[in-house]
């Protein structure tokens, strides 16, 4: 307002009297031509408020104001800040639809980026998988890398290796509750779409005929894709999601639809809760519940899951598979439930390591859908040697209480294995801040369901849950997301100035800092089972309720144990041998869950 008065003060006023007249009708009642615009003069709209909702409000962002800074802030609100919310609320209301990204792009590159892109060098293992087994347990449990094999040379056909994980899941999934849809005669068409390919010479890859599974956040046409979740599980798409055209192209078999806790988050759905196959009394851990679940009891060859903040590397640390999340931008994510844009990423979930680099090469690549997808070079070579290759690790987070004998153990077959461990160190910040950008991605991306109630319908309403986080979530200052966002930045610098003295880290799979970092930072990992632990009480991803204590055991159970891997960006290769070494000389791979 001040530049509008002085231009009334100022101005002659013949010059006031040509202006009128020659732009009386252009000019709305408040303004004077050639004053900008001011903040705080837009006409008063919302709620009325008091310098006591500010006293209030305080207490939420943990700031304070004098008693006369909170009576200029509630006299000046309704005209300088309530209208910004017009958007949602005003007569002008804006559609925001599910695939527009917000323009701020997390990249995760620190510098100048490479421009040019190499071609792929892959270079799987050369096996002889033996001859096929005469049981049908055997056949299913086997990892990619030999049902391939068979099925390249015709000894299997995709339709029987198919009919027999359709026999598992009839028989398995009640116990389990992790498929949401079944595709059968889907997958029955495409098996036997690959068994002519191939007996007529056109022979796709190494996933050609191999059934699988994939979370279910993944658009398919035609094919309900219900997010885990009460308001959208009629909901069916027109079109696949990226990595689904990518699979079909491949060759692969499409044979159900997985599990995820609701709007990805836990291993809790509408059907709900998805189980531990080696702990029948635990929750299978999430959100990539279902394809934890599914991939360790062999109802799949393989699956697909998400990872927004420890969505993969959970559940197959808890359920004893392979889980490999890219590199953010990798993979993309066009037609997946959007949880958070500049944290989602989409990955495999296998028995065996080789058997997720397999899926990750099928899956790699941009997609003019997902404005952070990006091309990368994919370089990996299953028989260079590991000798020398230095691991990173943090000594403190090896000796603590959250490590294990067996997190132990792994860094001891990496000097075994002729690596060499390198300690490093982070500096002692309040990572979880970052976790900011979370919350307030995920109530942006849920805001519709949040604010027409839709969001009551989800079965858990507890306060560690997406409902009340939401809710909870508006109230966030816009400022704390910026700072939170030039954090992330600092942190980013941090992890590439560790990828200066290693070539790898090695931790603890559930170590909070760093599944909070590596998510925020984009850095690939390799969750990989190694050995197994014994419990004395079932775990879970939620908050502890008294009121509802989980099963103790006695004597113990012996569960799967594993440990992560973290890359340098868009590495995924190094680690990827790194992780068959260790697979290799831990021998636990194949171990299956007891009455699966």
């Amino acid at each position: 307002m001040k530049f509008r008065r002085q231009f009334l003060i100022n101005a002659p006023l013949g010059l006031l009297a040509v202006a009128t007249a020659s732009r009386a009708d252009q000019i709305k009642p408040d303004e004077v031509a050639g004053a900008p615009p001011a903040f705080g003069t837009s006409p008063a709209v919302g709620p009325e408020v008091t310098s006591t909702t500010f006293a209030e409000a305080e207490k939420l962002q943990q700031i304070s104001m004098t008693a006369a800074e909170r009576a200029m802030a509630a006299g000046s609100w309704r005209n300088s800040m309530a209208g910004y919310v017009e958007r949602r609320t005003g007569p002008r209301k804006v559609a925001l639809e599910a695939d527009v990204a917000p323009a701020m792009q997390w990249n995760p590159i620190i510098g100048k980026a490479k421009s040019a892109v190499m071609r792929d060098q892959f270079v799987r293992s050369i096996i002889n998988p033996g001859p096929l087994p005469t049981l049908d347990e055997d056949i299913a449990y086997a990892p990619v890398t030999k049902l391939s094999r068979w099925i390249e040379t015709k000894k299997l056909s995709s339709e029987r290796l198919t009919r027999i994980y359709l026999a598992r899941i009839a028989r398995f999934d009640p116990q389990l509750r992790c498929i949401i849809t079944l595709t059968a005669e889907h997958a029955l068409a495409q098996a036997k779409q690959a068994d002519r390919e191939i007996a007529a010479g056109k022979y796709r890859g190494p996933l050609h005929g191999i059934p699988y599974g994939v979370k279910d956040l993944l658009d398919t046409a035609g094919i309900a894709t219900t997010w885990g979740a009460e308001p959208f599980r009629d909901r069916i798409p027109s079109k696949d999601a990226a990595v689904i055209a990518r699979l079909n192209a491949a060759g692969a078999v499409l044979i159900a639809k997985l599990s995820l806790g609701a709007l990805a988050l836990n291993d809790i759905w509408f059907g709900g809760q998805t189980m531990n196959p080696w702990l029948l009394e635990e929750g299978a851990s999430g959100s990539s519940a279902g394809p934890g679940a599914a991939t360790a009891a062999a109802l799949v060859g393989f699956s697909i899951g998400s990872e927004t903040g420890g969505s993969i590397v959970s559940p197959s640390m808890r359920c004893g598979v392979t889980g490999l999340r890219p590199t953010y931008g990798r993979v993309a994510r066009s037609g997946a439930m959007t949880l958070c844009w500049s944290l989602d990423k989409l990955g495999p979930m296998t028995r065996t390591v080789e058997d997720a680099m397999l899926v990750l090469k099928a899956i790699s690549g941009p997609d003019e859908g997902d404005v952070a997808s990006v091309p990368a070079r994919l370089d990996f070579n299953a028989s260079i040697p590991v000798k020398g290759l230095k691991v990173g690790y943090f000594p403190g987070w090896m000796k603590d209480g959250a490590a294990t004998d067996a997190d132990r153990a792994a860094l001891e077959a990496v000097k075994a294995l002729g690596m060499i461990p390198t300690e490093v160190s982070l500096p002692d910040w309040p990572y979880e801040s970052l976790n900011v950008i979370l919350f307030a991605e995920g109530a942006a991306a849920f805001e519709d369901i949040m604010l027409d109630g839709r969001i009551n319908q989800l079965k858990i309403q507890v306060p560690d849950a997406w409902p009340n986080l939401f809710r909870e979530a508006r109230f966030l200052s816009a400022v704390d997301m910026v700072q939170a966002d030039r954090m992330r930045r600092k942190v980013a610098a941090e992890m590439a100035r560790i990828f200066t003295q290693v070539d790898m880290l090695l931790v603890p799979s559930l170590r909070d800092e760093m599944l909070t970092i590596s998510n925020f930072t984009g850095h690939p990992s390799l969750t990989l089972r190694t050995g197994s632990v014994m419990v004395s009480e079932a775990r879970s991803d939620w908050a502890p309720d008294p009121a509802k204590p989980l099963p103790k055991f006695s004597p113990p159970r012996k569960v799967p144990h594993g440990v992560t891997l973290i890359g340098r960006l868009f590495d995924e290769g190094t680690i990827a041998r790194a992780g068959l070494a260790l697979e290799k000389l831990a021998s636990v791979a194949g171990e299956r869950p007891p009455g699966f």
